[in-house]
């Protein structure tokens, strides 16, 4: 008996030397720190964490898996989350330690990629708007609402009409609604407009105006305009919102939008965060196919805008594809 049993073990242990490795990444399990389930946000990160887990499961026995979230950054920080999307703002604000993070800097996170654009909608029933643009915020003193309290829509909305010096709560007079919520407000005229940050087409503009039409406007930006916002935070860029993007829209609006990214804990090793970057750019039509917001993803626009240095499993892809990286995000 002790003579078969030793054999056994002998055996079990030849068979483990010579069994090939998968990788030094086996069996991570990854969470995506997303948003609440209504915004952006949550799809592409279903979209994302499918992605990883179809390519890179089998053989390397990476998986991920979106969450919904509030407090992705310190999501991370607590290890609860392995990889965030996020606002350009926040990433900036955490990574500097402003504002929100006054004083308290957080570094213990880096960049993968670009994401798609978060396109400013300030939108304003025509009755009061005077000139198309931002500044007929000013002396409004009507109901807008800026969004959920506590939520990326509000701090952005918060950072630009402070820029252009408009002063909440003495200008307008806040509500604080959702996207859905502000857009049936602007219906019923509880309310006299909106900010609404996403990628385009947002299915709340859309309906909004599909019922209104000529009655709303999307507010515009000058460019000494954006150059005052990007005064503390230059993570803003002009977009052109085309004609037709929305239902009744007959011309071209010029606003400005600011960056999501993918973001990783610091902490994952190079390899992990390659072969992610690696199964982002080799899948892209897989993700479009998923949520039309993935479509601006492209190796060109992969490190543009980005707030913090990119992760260097990242910034290995990224070598190997030729691709040139801007001094800022190269880690020191």
């Amino acid at each position: 008996m002790k003579k078969n049993l030793t054999s056994f073990l002998l055996t079990f242990i030849f068979i483990g030397l010579f069994v090939p490795s998968k990788s030094v990444c086996n069996d991570k399990n990854l969470i995506i720190a997303t948003a609440t389930t209504g915004e952006t946000y949550y799809p592409v990160g279903v979209a994302l964490g499918t992605l990883v887990s179809i390519k890179l499961a089998n053989q390397y026995g990476i998986r991920a898996t979106a969450i919904n979230s509030a407090e992705n950054i310190q999501m991370m920080v607590n290890k609860e989350a392995d990889m965030t999307t996020l606002q350009a703002l926040f990433g900036a604000m955490a990574y500097n330690g402003s504002d929100k993070y006054k004083e308290k800097p957080i570094k213990s996170f880096r960049s993968i990629t670009t994401l798609w654009n978060n396109v400013e909608h300030f939108i304003l029933l025509n009755k009061y708007s005077k000139t198309g643009n931002i500044n007929d915020l000013k002396d409004l003193h009507k109901k807008f609402s800026i969004g959920k309290r506590g939520s990326g829509t509000e701090m952005s909305g918060y950072v630009i009409l402070k820029a252009v010096a408009i002063v909440s709560d003495k200008d307008i007079m806040l509500e604080y609604l959702g996207y859905q919520a502000s857009a049936n407000a602007m219906i019923d005229s509880r309310v006299a407009g909106t900010n609404i940050p996403a990628g385009v087409p947002v299915a709340a503009i859309s309906m909004l105006f599909a019922q209104m039409g000529e009655k709303v406007n999307i507010l515009e930006f000058t460019d000494k305009q954006i150059k005052s916002i990007n005064k503390n935070y230059p993570i803003w860029n002009k977009y052109i919102i085309k004609a037709g993007t929305y239902p009744k829209q007959t011309k071209d609006i010029y606003t400005i939008a600011q960056s999501n990214f993918l973001a990783v804990r610091d902490d994952i090793d190079n390899e992990t965060v390659y072969l992610i970057t690696k199964a982002i750019f080799e899948n892209l039509s897989f993700l479009s196919n998923i949520h039309t917001a993935t479509k601006y993803l492209n190796l060109n626009n992969a490190t543009k805008n980005l707030p913090v240095p990119l992760h260097q499993g990242a910034v290995k892809y990224y070598r190997e594809k030729g691709i040139t990286i801007p001094t800022a995000l190269i880690q020191k």
